[in-house]
């Protein structure tokens, strides 16, 4: 279970470090937006509509990362289910997911994991899936052969 929590755990630093990313974002738009107010008496606001949808991008951005962060503290890495389901680690024949969030590729120690959330494609067809269980995914097929 320890490859669990450690997977778990890179989970974690990539939501926080892109909730960080985000925050520092909106900060740095925020004074830039009151530079910008102060700096000229005009009403020319030629920069501000720009910095008012990045404003609200990164907010948008910055909601689904703390979603990110909210859908870990639903895994509990100790927990082991013989049907995949958030939080699981399933094994195949060519590839090693762990169902939580889309974070991408991971390495750990020499294991090479993707983390992928259950709502992606390939999350949506493990789904409930047990070992021994065979699933086609473009083009390859994929036999389960752990679930932890």
């Amino acid at each position: 279970m320890k490859i669990k929590s450690d997977v778990l755990q890179a989970c974690y630093d990539y939501a926080n470090k892109r909730i960080a990313n985000y925050k520092n974002e909106i900060e740095t738009i925020k004074d830039s937006l009151e530079s910008n107010d102060k700096g000229n008496g005009d009403d020319d606001d030629s920069g501000n509509g720009k910095l008012f949808n990045d404003l609200e991008k990164n907010s948008l951005h910055l909601i689904d990362a703390q979603k990110m962060l909210d859908s870990l503290k639903a895994i509990n890495p100790k927990m082991a289910n013989s049907t995949v389901t958030l939080g699981s680690l399933v094994k195949t024949t060519t590839n090693t997911f762990f169902i939580s969030i889309s974070a991408g590729k991971i390495d750990i120690d020499d294991l090479t994991v993707y983390a992928i959330s259950s709502g992606s494609p390939i999350g949506m067809l493990l789904n409930n899936k047990t070992v021994g269980d065979r699933i086609e995914f473009n083009g390859n097929t994929f036999t389960i052969t752990e679930v932890i």
